[in-house]
């Protein structure tokens, strides 16, 4: 897997589609304890139409590589993280995909330098002051301490523990054992990343999010909400709440989606993004 330097640290990142693609790139932000396999199948299926994507491990609490000491785990510090990956891989024009955490990020990218955004596409994600709704700003509370992490992700090691609803079986119907396993074990293993997660979990502001979302009306690019919505917790209010703050924005439902819209309906979400792109791929 290529990895890249960037001044908080290196990241790891997938690369899908042929690098001459005409459309513009796709570049995916997942959400808290998950990494970039969530993207796969929607990577798969861009690829499949012509269209080269990105799909780094943020350093949410999945990631590989623990960052520098002393590097900004802020939601705003992270934008800035990705910001720098733009830069570094120079791509421009860039459709910026985001699910559940990772949304909210991407709000806080667009606010911090959307120089390098040509359009946004946000699935089930926090916004406004849902960050993170109920039940997981209770999680993040406990994830505020890196020594208390590996305790409770201790469970996680069991798939069935990982898959049921105390898990990650509230985000989606089925889910890939081995998959889900390397979401847990940065944080079950490594002390600097249970040291990244927990700054992470300490800093992450509603108040905040809810500020930006005051500005988001100046975002000059398109807007696509891909939304499930039987998502108990990212609900579909939310997304027409942020449809109407946008300048240029347009909600797609899915029936009876959940909250991983990328593992449960990859090919529709493909499908979308693709059609949302201002050039039609080979």
């Amino acid at each position: 897997m290529p990895t890249i330097d960037l001044p908080n640290g290196t990241v790891n990142y997938r690369v899908a589609g042929p690098e001459d693609s005409a459309a513009p790139p796709v570049v995916f932000v997942h959400g808290f304890l998950v990494d970039g396999t969530l993207w796969d199948g929607t990577a798969a299926a861009l690829a499949a139409q012509g269209v080269r994507s990105y799909a780094p491990d943020w350093p949410l609490g999945s990631h590989p590589i623990a960052l520098n000491q002393g590097a900004d785990q802020s939601p705003r510090g992270i934008a800035r993280h990705i910001v720098s990956f733009l830069d570094a891989m120079e791509l421009d024009d860039v459709t910026l995909v985001g699910n559940d955490t990772g949304g909210a990020i991407c709000q806080f990218v667009i606010d911090t330098d959307a120089s390098r955004i040509g359009r946004l596409v946000l699935t089930n994600c926090d916004a406004f002051e849902n960050f993170p709704p109920a039940p997981f700003d209770t999680l993040f509370k406990s994830f505020r301490r890196a020594g208390a992490i590996r305790a409770l992700m201790a469970p996680m090691r069991s798939t069935a523990a990982r898959h049921s609803m105390a898990g990650y079986g509230m985000l989606a119907p089925e889910f890939d054992a081995e998959q889900t396993r390397a979401w847990v074990e940065p944080a079950l293993s490594d002390a600097g990343v249970r040291r990244d997660t927990a700054a992470f979990a300490r800093k992450a502001d509603p108040g905040e999010l809810l500020d930006v979302a005051t500005r988001l009306g100046t975002f000059e690019g398109p807007v696509l909400l891909v939304w499930g919505n039987g998502d108990r917790f990212f609900k579909i209010d939310f997304a027409r709440r942020l449809r109407d703050v946008f300048a240029d924005a347009r909600l797609v439902e899915i029936e009876d989606g959940l909250t991983f819209v990328p593992i449960e309906h990859p090919q529709r979400l493909a499908h979308e993004i693709q059609a949302f792109s201002p050039v039609t791929a080979a």
